[in-house]
C-alpha cells in the first residue's frame, strides 16, 4: 500500500514530521517497510541556479566552443565552456553548479566537475532542458526571461513537487486502511489515546451538493440484490475531457499512478482518498437511459477496455444497458463505454458488490485492477452516496458541465451494523494488559465504533461499516491493543511455563532420524510454500483441493493437493541459474477436502534427484539420477522406520510419473517413486529428467510406532548363499518373483537380492533372464547341503508353476 505524506497530512488535524509519522504507523500494525523521498523532477534541480552571461567569445582551439564568464550571484563570475549555438551576451540561462548532480532525459545521471575543455577551464555547465529533465529539445540552452535574477534557485522557476512516500506493508484483513482517509483515522485514533486530545480525522466531504437541473436522468435496476446490494449514480453533463490541472497530476504520479484525463483521474483520486472505487460511463452509450445490473450469460463473449475478448461465466456480476454489457461489475470496463475525449455527458457509479464474487471474478479472468482488489476485501457500504457527491462536484469544479440528476440510490435492504460483546477479563487475558474502562471506551470511539450497552464487566459497540473484519470479540481486543501501541503490551516480571504432555511417541525423532540420513547423502533440506497455483493442477484434483476465499496473489490460490509441483519450482529456479545437480528433500503438508466442511491434511516426505548425484574421478565416472538411486534411498529411510516386508508394484494411471513404482506396507499405500511426467517438467520449463520419491510420512509414522523393535545377538552359525538364473516372459517383473518366493513362507531364507538381467533372442522370443542371489541361515544349528537343497527346489518348484519359469543351466 502506497500513502503520500502530503496527501495524508490534509486530513490530520495536526502537522507530523514524518520520523513520528512512520514509528506512528509501525506501532498501530501498519508497518512502514520504506519510506523514501519523491520528487515530480528526479534530483529536485539542487545546485542549478539562474545565470546571467556577460561575456562570450569563441574559443581558440575549438570552431564550435565558446568561452563564456556567467554571473551567478556569487561573489565573482565562473567561467563556463559551452557548446551550444544559440548562446550570447545577456542572456538568462540554466547553470549547473560545481558539484550538482544532473538526471536528463536519456542516460545516466551525472556529477558536474570542474573540467579543462581545449587547454581551458571550466567551472560548470549552461544547460539545455533536456539536460536537467525539463523536456526533449537539446536545440540549445535554455534561455530565461530577463527578469529573472542571477543566483536564483531554477526550483523555484519551475514547478517542482516534492513528497515522501510510505510504502505499508497491510494486512488482507485491514480494508480499512486501503485508503490515505483511512490511514488518517486510525493516525487520529493513536494521537486522541496518546496525547489525551481529542482528535478526528478531517473529512473532504462537502454539504455543496446540488443538482443543476434533471435533464439527464438514468434509471437502475438490480436484479441481484444478493451480489449487489448498493448502487448509486449520478449524471453530469456538458463536460470537458482533458487532463488534470497540475496538483492532481502530481498526487497521482506520487503514488506510482500514470494520469491520463481529468475523469478518469479524479476516479482515481476518490479511490486512493476513500479506498470506494468509482466507474464512470459515457451516457451516450447507456442505450434506452437504463443500467441494469445483472448476471453473465454463460459463454457469452464480453471486450473489455484493454480490447480483448473475453468469455463470461454465469456468477460473473456484469453492468448492463437494455441491449448489451458495458462493464464487468468491480473489476474491469468495457472497450465500447467508457470515456473517451469526445465524451460530453457521463454516468457516474458508486456501489458496493460482494467481495467473494469479485474475487472470483477478477482472478477467473486475470484482472487484478485497483478497484477489485478493495472490492473483494469489502467496502464501506454506507459510504457508497457520500463519495459519489465528493466526485461529482470535483468533476463540475474540474471538467466544467452540470450535475444533471439527483443521487439514483439504489439500497434495498439497507445493512446492520455488526454488534460485538467484549468481556473486561477477556481483554485482559489476551493482552496481558488492565485497560481502564475510560481508556477502552476512548479507543473504541476514536475508531468510530458506537458504545451500544455498557456492564461491570463488559461493553457492547456497533461497529462501523469501514471495518468489515470485525465480527468477534478477538477483533476488537486487536483494535484496542493497535491503538495503544503493539509495543506496549506488558511483559510480565515473571512468567510461568507448564511443559505440556508430550503426545509426540517419537514422531520427531523419527523425522530427525530420516533428515539427518538425507542430509549425510549430500541432500539438501527445502521449505517451499504451502499455498500454490492452481494453473498446476488438472480440473480432476481442483475438485477435492482446498482453495483460499481471500488469497494474497493470483498466483497463490489454492493449498497444495502435492509437494510435487512447489519442488519443481525449486528445482527449475537453480537450474535456471546453472545449478544442474540437485538432490532435494522436504518434509511437508497436503490439503485436500473430503466433504462439504470437512478436510484432510497429510504430511509427506518428497525426495526429489536431478543431474549428478555421485561425481566421478579417476577410478569411475559420474553417477546420474536414476530410478534405482533413489528406490535405494528410500529402501533404507523405509528400514531406518522398522518397515519391513514391502510390497511393490507398477504404477498405474499416474499423472505425475513417466513411469515407476508405488510401495505398501500392511497392505497401505505408503509412498510412489519413478520418473517425473514429461508434461509436468514442461509446465516449468525444465528439460532435464527429474526423479521423485513421494513417502506419505504419517502412514510411515504410524507403521513404526505400532513395531517393536528387538535386537538379537548376530548368529553363530554361518549363512549359506545360493544363486539361481531365472528365465521368464517380459511381462513378469522381478517383484513378482520376490512375490512367490515369499508367499513360500520358506523360514530360514534371509534374503533375496536381484544381481543381474540378461536378455538375448537365444533365451526364445520374449524372455530374459534375472540371476537371483539367496541367504539362507539358521539361528540354532549349521545348515547342511540337504537343507539348502530342499529350500532351493520348493523355490524351483514354485517358479516353475506358478510363473512358468525356465532354469538356466
Amino acid at each position: 500500500m502506497i500513502i503520500s505524506y502530503n496527501w495524508l497530512s490534509e486530513y490530520l488535524p495536526v502537522t507530523i514530521d514524518t520520523e513520528r509519522l512512520s514509528k506512528i504507523l509501525t506501532s498501530i500494525g501498519l508497518e512502514v517497510e520504506s519510506l523514501h523521498k519523491y520528487e515530480s523532477l528526479k534530483g529536485g534541480l539542487d545546485g542549478i541556479v539562474v545565470g546571467e552571461v556577460l561575456t562570450c567569445e569563441k574559443h581558440p582551439d575549438a570552431d564550435k566552443l565558446k568561452i563564456t564568464t556567467v554571473n551567478i550571484g556569487a561573489a565573482e563570475p565562473s567561467q563556463i565552456v559551452c557548446g551550444a549555438s544559440n548562446v550570447a551576451v545577456g542572456q538568462k540561462v540554466v547553470v549547473a553548479t560545481l558539484g550538482s548532480l544532473l538526471y536528463p532525459r536519456s542516460g545516466e545521471p551525472f556529477a558536474i566537475k570542474k573540467a579543462k575543455i581545449r587547454g581551458v577551464e571550466s567551472f560548470g555547465m549552461i544547460c539545455a532542458e533536456d539536460e536537467i529533465g525539463l523536456g526533449e529539445s537539446h536545440d540549445g540552452i535554455m534561455v530565461l526571461a530577463e527578469d529573472k535574477i542571477p543566483g536564483t534557485k531554477a526550483a523555484e522557476l519551475f514547478d517542482i513537487y516534492t513528497d515522501y512516500i510510505f510504502e505499508i506493508g497491510l494486512t488482507p484483513n485491514r480494508m480499512d486502511a486501503m485508503s490515505h482517509l483511512g490511514v488518517a483515522r486510525d493516525v487520529c485514533a493513536y494521537l486522541w489515546h496518546h496525547d489525551k486530545k481529542e482528535m478526528r480525522a478531517i473529512l473532504p466531504f462537502k454539504n455543496g451538493f446540488a443538482a443543476d437541473n434533471n435533464d439527464l436522468f438514468i434509471d437502475v435496476k438490480i436484479e441481484n440484490n444478493d451480489v449487489c446490494k448498493r448502487y448509486a449514480g449520478v449524471s453530469i453533463s456538458n463536460i470537458k475531457v482533458a487532463q488534470s490541472p497540475v496538483w492532481l497530476q502530481h498526487k497521482l504520479r506520487a503514488i506510482g499512478l500514470r494520469p491520463i484525463n481529468n475523469i478518469v483521474d479524479i476516479t482515481n483520486f476518490i479511490l486512493h482518498e476513500t479506498g470506494q472505487p468509482l466507474h464512470a460511463f459515457d451516457a451516450a452509450k447507456i442505450k434506452g437511459n437504463s443500467i441494469v445490473v445483472k448476471n453473465a450469460t454463460d459463454g457469452a463473449t464480453f471486450k473489455t477496455l484493454d480490447d480483448k475478448e473475453r468469455k463470461l461465466f454465469a456468477d460473473d456480476l456484469m453492468i448492463a444497458n437494455v441491449e448489451t454489457n458495458m462493464c464487468i461489475a468491480g473489476v474491469y470496463g468495457g472497450a465500447d463505454s467508457g470515456v473517451t475525449n469526445d465524451t460530453v455527458n457521463i454516468f457516474l457509479e458508486s456501489a458496493w458488490f460482494n467481495n467473494e464474487v469479485i474475487r472470483k471474478t477478477s482472478l477467473k479472468h486475470g484482472l487484478r485492477t485497483d478497484a477489485a482488489t478493495r472490492f473483494e476485501k469489502g467496502v464501506d457500504i454506507s459510504n457508497t452516496v457520500n463519495v459519489l457527491k465528493r466526485a461529482a462536484i470535483m468533476i463540475k469544479e474540474i471538467a466544467g458541465g452540470e450535475i444533471s440528476s439527483d443521487i439514483i440510490d439504489v439500497y434495498p435492504t439497507p445493512a446492520e451494523k455488526t454488534a460485538v460483546a467484549l468481556k473486561y477479563h477477556y481483554l485482559k487475558k489476551l493482552s496481558g494488559k488492565n485497560y481502564h474502562a475510560d481508556t477502552i471506551k476512548n479507543i473504541l470511539t476514536a475508531l468510530g465504533f458506537e458504545i451500544h450497552k455498557e456492564g461491570i464487566d463488559e461493553i457492547w459497540v456497533n461497529v462501523p461499516f469501514s471495518k468489515t473484519d470485525i465480527a468477534i470479540p478477538a477483533d476488537i481486543v486487536e483494535e484496542i491493543m493497535r491503538i495503544d501501541g503493539l509495543d506496549n503490551v506488558e511483559i510480565p516480571s515473571t512468567i510461568a511455563i507448564a511443559p505440556s504432555a508430550n503426545n509426540d511417541n517419537g514422531k520427531a525423532a523419527l523425522a530427525d532420524k530420516t533428515a539427518n540420513y538425507l542430509t549425510s547423502n549430500g541432500f539438501s533440506e527445502i521449505f517451499t510454500n504451502s499455498i500454490t497455483d492452481s494453473k498446476y493442477y488438472s480440473e480432476d484434483i481442483l475438485k477435492n483441493s482446498v482453495k483460499m476465499l481471500n488469497s494474497l496473489s493470483a498466483n497463490l490460490d489454492v493449498m497444495r493437493p502435492s509437494l510435487l509441483q512447489t519442488g519443481l519450482e525449486v528445482i527449475a529456479y537453480n537450474l535456471n541459474r546453472k545449478n544442474a545437480d540437485l538432490k532435494l528433500y522436504e518434509f511437508g503438508k497436503t490439503y485436500h477436502t473430503t466433504g462439504i466442511g470437512n478436510y484432510d491434511e497429510k504430511i509427506h516426505l518428497a525426495i526429489y534427484a536431478s543431474g549428478t548425484v555421485t561425481n566421478g574421478g579417476w577410478q569411475q565416472k559420474d553417477t546420474k539420477a536414476n530410478f534405482y538411486f533413489v528406490k535405494g534411498l528410500c529402501e533404507k529411510v523405509f528400514a531406518n522406520a522398522g518397515l519391513k516386508n514391502l510390497v511393490v508394484d507398477v504404477a498405474q494411471e499416474d499423472d505425475d510419473l513417466e513411469y515407476g513404482i508405488t510401495i505398501k506396507a500392511n497392505n497401505i499405500v505408503i509412498g510412489k517413486i519413478g520418473n517425473i511426467a514429461s508434461k509436468i517438467l514442461k509446465q516449468f520449463g525444465i528439460k532435464e529428467p527429474v526423479l521423485f520419491a513421494d513417502i506419505i510420512w504419517d502412514e510411515v509414522v504410524t507403521i513404526n510406532q505400532k513395531t517393536t523393535t528387538t535386537y538379537k545377538e548376530i548368529s553363530k552359525f554361518p549363512s549359506v548363499q545360493r544363486d539361481l538364473a531365472i528365465i521368464v516372459d517380459k511381462s513378469i517383473a522381478y517383484n513378482d518373483i520376490v512375490k512367490n518366493i515369499r508367499a513360500n513362507k520358506i523360514q530360514h531364507l534371509k534374503t533375496i537380492n536381484l544381481f543381474d538381467v540378461f536378455e538375448s533372442e537365444k533365451l526364445g522370443k520374449d524372455k530374459r533372464s534375472m540371476a537371483v542371489n539367496f541367504t539362507f541361515g539358521d539361528d540354532a544349528k549349521t545348515l547342511e547341503d540337504a537343507d539348502t537343497d530342499g529350500m532351493m527346489s520348493k523355490i524351483i518348484t514354485s517358479l516353475e508353476k506358478q510363473l512358468n519359469a525356465t532354469i538356466r543351466k
